[in-house]
């Protein structure tokens, strides 16, 4: 039994929370993470006690006697390090263990005193393992020389990112620093591919998986309010209040200036009908202070009830106690995503989760349903695979030089090629790159030993060196010397305009560019603020699931009448394309603007078309819709096109070498790829945001059917 491999401590402090049993995946976890030296990925459903699963064998098998830090939690988020430190801290509640916050906001006494006594337990962003692998190298071998075991939360949200190879290369790095070899524990409810997530250990082909398929029912309820302007229709507000206002709701938009909306005018009808107030916003713009306040208003609030309007902050594990339903308001871009969301409700025993989902158009109702529908299927969309991080890399050689001071060139392309997120990476490109970094200053050679140079100190001595993903320049709002939230400069922000910002409304009063800050009053009425928040990729399973919908006459019970209708009526204008087989048929049709192509395929698959399109000359093209876009192009020279065009690298390498000669590399695409060499940052953004062989298989398997003569 389970139970008894435990530690006494550790079995004392089950009894004390009176558990009758411990869940499936806790069993399954304690058996193996104690009885074997095997690297462990944890999945199953949210609420299902992931986070003791992994812990309760942890600490039954540490001697917190013996000095140094034996445990590394790794979080995705500052705030969810917060709130699992006091979870963590109660789990060790019978040990003589020190549980320590380690991150940008931590309190840097308790810091100090966990480097001047080494102990326990670090709680830790990759960010801030970065910090110290690039400031205080010596410091890892000095707290960690005694690690066990690094447990990964979240594993999912860093797969098929920068920030996952980022968190890769850094675990590599803390590998070589230590005297022995640490267990990887990874937890998630959503992972869409096991074997990159294998990857963050050391030994992939031993790793395993542990999971608990075990799905909690979600009853599904999809309304429809056509949207005739970018604003939420009054009737879509007013039906939600109506469902939200007897509840504890969570509402998640796909945008920071959404939720403010939705929050300001739900306590606007709120006022009107004198209800309760507790409408809130919650997304990385609103201050940590406002944030931390409304987490533990829902976390404490069991008579009251609240609705938060969120983003992507509450998708992931902070523990808000008990929520009766979840808002989606338009579609999800990941199915992933929409089970993160979904799982937040109904994690009662016994008890199931709502799902409420307002559609605002035809496309996004299809979109939410095909999410939906492959949710139902048990399918999660696989992560994508970034194979050559160059720019990943020339922040990794930044890094190890400032860390070392000085590090020969020989020394410095070896460890390079010694990470194992790079190995796909030539040794002749790393040299490339090296070189490129010389020629560049952003190291400087001399004797055979490179050092940051001038123009690197000034990217290795910034404050966001540590992360690999770009923040957007932002203005402090405050009220009163009260810090409210940030956003960023737009023509909106000029004196005597009213924005919304952590579910209120406020008028600019003082506009201070050179201290980036914003003085603000309270108002009665005002707009959301413009977020620059690109609408996410869309990879190719849901718009697949979209067309086969689309040729169905299966009925879902979830939709309400005006889903129904706008279901019927998307399908009824399909009709007319002789589609018999969805998976490779694709519709176009000839307006007299041009030729509208419904690929129904991911956004790479999409933006590669574009591409090719230009590159051959067609500069008006439109995206018409998620699945779709319009070329002022005749309808058989477009199909002739698509059908027989042969993808050609050179043709592509060409375009884009041009394209980036004349325009800087995009910042919110990569944050140091515009320091590599030209020809590389070429190869990583047709790997980022193209697919060339997807491309080139999704045409020569399709076949294009028409229907003619439509006004426009």
């Amino acid at each position: 039994m389970s139970y008894n491999l435990l530690s006494e401590p550790i079995r004392r402090y089950i009894r004390d929370q009176r558990w009758e049993e411990l869940r499936p995946i806790q069993a399954a976890a304690i058996q193996r993470i104690l009885t074997t030296d095997t690297d462990f990925i944890l999945a199953s459903r949210t609420a299902s006690g992931k986070t003791e699963a992994a812990f309760l064998p942890i600490l039954s098998r540490m001697d917190f006697a013996e000095p140094g830090v034996q445990v590394i939690y790794i979080s995705p988020l500052k705030a969810l390090i917060n709130d699992q430190f006091y979870r963590i801290e109660d789990l060790c509640r019978h040990l003589d263990v020190t549980v320590t916050k380690w991150h940008g906001e931590a309190n840097r006494s308790l810091k100090e005193k966990l480097i001047n006594n080494p102990h326990g337990i670090v709680l830790i962003t990759p960010e801030s393992l970065e910090a110290m692998l690039a400031n205080r190298p010596f410091n890892i071998p000095h707290l960690f020389s005694n690690l066990k075991f690094v447990v990964i939360d979240e594993i999912h949200s860093f797969i098929g990112s920068d920030r996952g190879l980022h968190l890769r290369s850094i675990l590599s790095r803390v590998r070589k620093l230590l005297p022995n070899r640490f267990r990887i524990v990874g937890l998630s409810a959503t992972v869409g591919d096991y074997d990159e997530a294998k990857k963050y250990s050391d030994n992939p082909a031993e790793a395993k998986i542990l999971r608990d398929n075990a799905a909690r029912e979600i009853e599904g309820d999809f309304r429809y309010f056509e949207a005739e302007t970018n604003e939420l229709p009054l009737l879509l507000l007013k039906d939600m209040y109506r469902e939200v206002s007897e509840s504890k709701v969570l509402i998640f938009p796909n945008a920071r200036g959404r939720t403010e909306e939705i929050a300001v005018k739900l306590k606007k009808i709120a006022d009107r009908v004198r209800g309760h107030t507790n409408y809130f916003s919650h997304h990385s713009s609103v201050h940590k202070d406002v944030r931390e306040y409304v987490e533990f208003f829902a976390k404490s609030s069991r008579r009251e009830n609240f609705a938060i309007a969120c983003t992507s902050t509450l998708e992931l594990g902070i523990d808000i106690g008990s929520v009766d339903k979840v808002v989606q308001v338009e579609a999800t871009n990941s199915v992933s995503s929409l089970i993160q969301r979904v799982g937040r409700s109904g994690r009662k025993e016994g008890a199931k989760g709502k799902l409420l989902l307002y559609a605002t158009d035809e496309w996004e109702l299809l979109q939410s349903l095909a999410c939906w529908s492959l949710y139902r299927d048990n399918m999660i969309e696989p992560p994508a695979k970034i194979l050559k991080p160059y720019d990943i890399l020339l922040h990794q050689a930044l890094s190890i030089v400032k860390g070392e001071q000085s590090i020969s060139v020989g020394s410095l392309i070896d460890r390079l090629v010694s990470i194992e997120t790079f190995e796909a990476i030539e040794r002749s490109e790393i040299e490339k790159i090296v070189g490129h970094m010389i020629f560049t200053d952003l190291i400087e050679k001399a004797q055979g030993e490179v050092f940051i140079g001038l123009a690197g100190e000034k990217i290795a001595n910034s404050r966001d060196f540590y992360s690999v993903f770009e923040t957007e320049p932002l203005l402090k709002v405050v009220s009163s010397g009260r810090p409210i939230g940030q956003i960023p400069l737009s023509p909106q922000i000029i004196v005597g305009e009213k924005i919304l910002l952590a579910a209120k409304v406020w008028k600019i009063v003082d506009v201070d560019l050179d201290g980036s800050v914003i003085e603000v009053v309270r108002a009665p009425e005002g707009r959301a603020p413009r977020f620059d928040s690109g609408s996410g990729e869309l990879g190719c399973m849901i718009p697949q699931r979209m067309i086969e919908l689309l040729y169905s006459s299966e009925g879902f019970s979830e939709l309400d009448e005006k889903s129904n209708e706008a279901l019927a009526t998307l399908r009824k204008k399909f009709s007319i394309y002789p589609v018999e087989e969805p998976n490779r048929d694709r519709p176009f049709v000839i307006k007299n603007s041009g030729t509208v192509s419904y690929v129904f395929r991911g956004s790479k698959v999409k933006s590669t078309l574009w591409l090719l399109l230009q590159i051959a000359g067609v500069e008006d093209i439109r995206w018409d819709s998620p699945v779709s876009f319009e070329a002022a192009m005749d309808s058989k020279d477009l199909t002739a096109f698509l059908s027989e065009r042969n993808l050609s690298d050179d043709d592509v390498d060409a375009f884009l070498l041009e394209y980036l000669s004349e325009k800087p590399f995009r910042q919110e695409f990569s944050k140091y790829s515009r320091y590599l060499p030209l020809d590389l940052q070429v190869a990583l953004i047709k790997e980022r945001q193209y697919d060339l062989p997807e491309t080139e298989r999704f045409l020569s398997d399709c076949r294009w059917v028409g229907a003619a003569n439509l006004p426009d």
